[in-house]
């Protein structure tokens, strides 16, 4: 994480009045106490308006507003071109999560920064493939991924045959119009991808704990070896 990064996310913390310890920020940036209070003591010198002191805690006075969010013209492009990527080919919940968040963005953007991610020219359009049904199973395959829950899919292979195979999701891709998901499959005790537009059925299986050799990191090992 860059420094930059680490003293606004700390900045964040401190709001709403609440004793923050060092400890805890530590704890929640992966740093360690002593970069805490080096980063405090910069933000207190350059008159961020911080009470509080080491062993004690810290909070941040009310009424204090971080400055204005400053990106580069790409950075503006790729998020907003990012956003409307998954706005037209994500699932329904990030679709909407990709949408609040650049209004979210763009609401704290100076004006004129505001006016370049308004007027940036790269657009997607959805395609009659992407279903309701196909958004939402995006969704549910995701936090499926997340929460580490196994999952039991009815798969169609090129022919329509369908097959019944329970996962442990690993991760989602997407290839342009198309969605895979890369999971061990325990049918057939191996890693596979499966095209979210050919699964048929989808029921939750119960929890699974990452097992050496079948994690994503395995995967990608495995991917490495073979070129």
């Amino acid at each position: 994480m860059r420094r930059a990064d680490r003293l606004f996310l700390i900045l964040q913390y401190l709001r709403g009045g609440r004793l923050t310890t060092a400890e805890a920020l530590a704890a929640r940036l992966e740093v360690s106490r002593r970069t805490i209070y080096r980063d405090v003591a910069d933000l207190m010198a350059s008159g961020v308006p911080i009470d509080g002191a080491a062993g004690a805690g810290y909070l941040l006075r009310d009424g204090y507003d971080l400055p204005p969010l400053m990106f580069t013209r790409a950075e503006i492009t790729a998020l907003v071109a990012g956003a409307r990527l998954i706005r037209a080919w994500g699932g329904a919940d990030m679709a909407l999560a990709a949408e609040e968040a650049l209004i979210k963005i763009t609401a704290v953007l100076p004006p004129a920064d505001r006016a370049r991610a308004a007027a940036v020219p790269v657009h997607a359009i959805p395609r009659p493939a992407m279903t309701g049904a196909l958004r939402a199973l995006i969704d549910r395959i995701e936090a499926a991924v997340d929460a580490r829950l196994r999952l039991t899919i009815g798969y169609a292979d090129k022919t329509g045959q369908v097959t019944t195979r329970t996962l442990r999701p690993l991760g989602l891709w997407f290839w342009g119009e198309v969605w895979t998901l890369v999971a061990w499959c325990e049918l057939r005790g191996d890693f596979r991808m499966f095209r979210l537009d050919r699964i048929a059925e989808c029921a939750d299986a119960g929890p699974f704990r990452p097992i050496p050799g079948q994690t994503l990191r395995d995967f990608w090992a495995s991917e490495a070896y073979r070129h």
